[in-house]
């Protein structure tokens, strides 16, 4: 088992991720919360889910569930969390105020070398570290929820992140076995949203005006570009869907140029429109079996992680 540590401020589902991912890798994890009840429901939930996973032989990691627990503890006092941490996971709700308060806090009492890493999803790293006397160490680490599922996560510096801290940082999470990606510089959404919202802004169209219902839109995704996409990213897919890209834009670039000319520029999701798509939806999966799907859905991708494994070994 390393000695290393990381400190998880946060204990709700992202930060238990973090933990149990780390815990997997042998880590020590100090898992970090205002309210003691928090820590003990967090802890709780970490040790069943990683006795679940053993069962299922899903458990990532060469050590037993046992072990991997016995590496995570938890913390009421800051402090304790972070101190001799090589890195610490920020993982409080997604409230700029707060999480400038929150950093100024961990920035009184860590190292100077401890690599201070976001899991925000909305906020770039200048906005809530120019206060600070160690923000050459901040950095986002942004996952794809939940992530111990989903291993992919983008690597955001700030203006003034010391070009070391980025590269330390991605040498860590692929240490513990996720799959980071690094952004040169930070933009708004990062690139994961920026893709997604893309893809939802076109879908809210098609669906608002009647080309597609809800449940055959999912499934274009679903069933379609999804399952070439778990393997192949979209640029490599438009390489082998011709002789190379070089040809692919040569044969399609009127094509894509056109269609793209007709996409509608973005709405905000509010009115009539966000109560039948929420009821056609609610008709498939009712909001009293969303757990159960989300379990099925956890489930789904840890078997497609083991799958892509198997085939990356036969690249």
């Amino acid at each position: 088992m390393s000695q290393k540590k990381i400190g998880v401020i946060g204990s709700g589902l992202i930060g238990r991720s973090w933990a149990m991912i780390f815990a997997g890798a042998g880590w020590k994890v100090s898992l970090y919360d205002i309210e003691p009840k928090q820590i003990e429901t967090a802890l709780d939930d970490i040790k069943q889910q990683l006795q679940t996973l053993e069962k299922a032989k899903l458990l990532r990691g060469t050590l037993s569930a046992d072990q991997q627990y016995s590496l995570i503890g938890g913390t009421t006092k800051l402090e304790e969390a972070v101190k001799n941490a090589t890195i610490v996971q920020e993982c409080v709700p997604e409230n700029l105020d707060l999480k400038r308060k929150v950093w100024k806090q961990v920035d009184d009492v860590v190292g100077p070398t401890t690599i201070l890493s976001s899991s925000t999803s909305t906020f770039v790293p200048s906005l809530f570290s120019d206060h600070l006397k160690n923000k050459k160490n901040i950095i986002v680490s942004h996952p794809v929820n939940p992530p111990y599922y989903v291993p992919v996560v983008e690597i955001v510096p700030a203006p003034w992140t010391d070009p070391e801290v980025a590269k330390k940082t991605r040498d860590i999470w692929e240490e513990v076995g996720q799959t980071p990606v690094s952004l040169n510089r930070e933009v708004p959404g990062f690139i994961i949203n920026r893709l997604q919202y893309a893809i939802l802004n076109e879908t809210w169209h098609l669906v608002t005006e009647g080309v597609l219902d809800v449940k055959d839109i999912d499934k274009v995704m679903s069933e379609g570009l999804g399952m070439r996409y778990a393997f192949l990213g979209m640029l490599e897919t438009t390489h082998l869907n011709e002789h190379g890209f070089v040809n692919y834009c040569k044969r399609y670039a009127d094509t894509i140029y056109a269609v793209s000319k007709d996409f509608k520029p973005p709405v905000k999701y509010e009115g009539p429109h966000v109560l039948e798509i929420g009821k056609q939806l609610e008709e498939d999966v009712p909001l009293e079996k969303l757990q159960e799907r989300r379990n099925w859905r956890d489930l789904a991708l840890t078997k497609l992680s083991q799958l892509k494994q198997e085939m990356n070994k036969l690249k």
